[in-house]
């Protein structure tokens, strides 16, 4: 495996790419599965496309924000509903049950995940072989877990999600190139969590990269996430420094 492990203690500053004028599109998946929505940044060549998974509250504003900073970015984006019912939550206990109930379902879930991919692979602007899945929270366990089944991407990343699994990867099944970036001071990914998990990744052969904050709390690229802490006594805080560095990792982690 090989593991690259930073500990950012440093202010560092993200170079932001030249913003490109972004299309975007609502999408119907097939067979009763839900919706989407595509931004692309109108190349007319072909490059990486960028399936993004939302955090636990749902297909907001903010999942589809950071979908449309990818297409700025010059690639194609598709922000996908994975509750599959056009869920959006307000609420912690409302997006616990929302969760819950996607999570009941693998089986639509893994469907949902598949019908996004199928759309980037058919968009002109899509290198098929380029293809990733980067996810928040919810999200990010979302695309671990593709990883850990041997989904066909080049890459997934995951941003302040769980790093647990009752189906660890197996030796060799791991495909994509990994890249998690993580709260130092989460109590929703705890120390041993994150141990574990590169154990995991290690005996799998995987290909990891791993970004710890010292003393960042769980949410820390949503800008929103400290006022929701606040509101519901939850361990949330937007963190500006992890979520620039965070996001000029995943720039190069794009090829």
């Amino acid at each position: 495996m090989k593991l690259r492990h930073w500990i950012a203690a440093m202010v560092v500053v993200a170079t932001m790419p030249a913003l490109a004028s972004v299309e975007s599109r609502e999408i119907t998946l097939e067979d009763g599965l839900g919706s989407a929505v595509l931004y692309a940044s109108g190349k007319a060549e072909a490059g990486p496309g960028v399936i993004v998974i939302h955090e636990w509250w749902g297909l907001n504003d903010y999942a589809r924000e950071r979908a449309r900073l990818l297409a700025e970015a010059g690639y194609t984006a598709i922000a996908v509903d994975m509750y599959g019912h056009g869920h959006v939550a307000d609420h912690p206990s409302d997006a616990q049950a929302f969760m819950q109930a996607a999570l009941a379902e693998p089986e639509k879930m893994g469907a949902r995940f598949d019908a996004a991919r199928a759309l980037l692979a058919s968009e002109a602007s899509v290198d098929n072989a380029r293809i990733y899945a980067i996810g928040y929270c919810f999200g990010g366990a979302v695309v671990l877990h593709q990883a850990r089944m041997g989904a066909d991407l080049a890459g997934v990343a995951s941003f302040h999600g769980s790093l647990g699994t009752d189906n660890p990867a197996q030796a060799g099944s791991v495909n994509a190139r990994i890249l998690v970036a993580t709260g130092g001071a989460d109590p929703m990914v705890p120390p041993d969590q994150v141990g574990g998990f590169v154990t995991e990744m290690m005996a799998a052969g995987a290909d990891l990269t791993l970004l710890s904050y010292p003393g960042v709390l769980h949410s820390f690229t949503n800008p929103g996430a400290t006022e929701i802490g606040n509101q519901y006594g939850m361990p949330l805080a937007y963190d500006e420094h992890a979520d620039q560095d965070s996001w000029r990792a995943l720039m190069d982690f794009i090829r």
